[in-house]
């Protein structure tokens, strides 16, 4: 089993119509989310599907936050932001 939780909400493929895809998930243990395009290394997206990716990218930031609470930031967590 996983320890990632997929975005249910976030539906993109790839403009091009090749069946590229985005998922964004979160790490249910730590909080970390994970943003992964399957099948290639890289994806066109139209400007409505790429805000589509950002909100489900901060759907995932809150998550994450609520998942590791106050560990989330500060020196001892490799993922915060610095």
């Amino acid at each position: 089993m996983s320890a990632y939780s997929s975005d249910q909400d976030l539906n993109v493929t790839d403009a091009t119509g090749n069946g590229v895809e985005v998922d964004v998930a979160t790490n249910l243990t730590n909080g970390t989310v994970r943003l992964s395009v399957l099948w290639t290394d890289e994806i066109y997206l139209c400007p409505d599907d790429a805000e589509r990716v950002a909100q489900a990218l901060l759907r995932a930031a809150e998550r994450g936050r609520r998942i590791a609470g106050p560990r989330s930031t500060g020196p001892d967590n490799p993922y915060a932001s610095q």
